[in-house]
């Protein structure tokens, strides 16, 4: 596929998980939310499965604790979403706070024409992390999924807006 056709066709499907995320951000946060709950279940079962490729005792032991741990985890986010999502609030504002850092600091390293572009990405997803961080735990239930979907319109915009590579 076109590397140019590729990167529209993800532009498009940022701005529609944006607008969605935007339109309906308790649904977007719950829907996070339980994603991740059911990511950590499906890591504990497999850190499970593999118990008997652990080396000795100890690696044993560790694998049971860190399965047991992920699949408890998972299966309490799955059970209690709305509450889940507090804690998750925080998770991704300090995640969106380290990804706007990231981005200013390629932005920094870059020489390329884009670059003003990734530096307005880094400072929007450091503000918008910042900003979940800051209204913290009392904006968690919707916060989530509309600063999300703001990041996700900024990131669009930013693919959209750089300049095409040369082949």
């Amino acid at each position: 596929m076109n590397p140019n056709t590729l990167r529209w066709i993800t532009a498009v499907l940022l701005f529609l998980a944006a607008a969605a995320s935007i339109a309906l951000p308790f649904l977007s946060a719950t829907a996070l939310t339980l994603s991740i709950g059911v990511i950590a279940a499906v890591a504990g079962v497999s850190q499970l499965l593999r118990l008997g490729q652990a080396e000795g005792t100890k690696g044993k032991v560790f694998r049971a604790l860190s399965g047991l741990f992920y699949l408890v985890a998972g299966i309490w986010v799955v059970a209690y979403p709305v509450e889940s999502e507090v804690s998750l609030t925080l998770f991704v504002g300090l995640l969106l706070i380290f990804e706007g850092v990231m981005e200013l600091a390629a932005a920094a390293a870059s020489k390329a024409e884009a670059r003003g572009l990734v530096l307005a990405d880094g400072v929007v997803t450091a503000v918008l992390g910042g900003l979940l961080v800051a209204e913290w735990p009392s904006d968690s239930l919707w916060a989530v999924g509309t600063l999300f979907g703001i990041s996700l319109f900024f990131s669009a915009v930013r693919l959209v807006s750089a300049p095409t590579p040369e082949a």
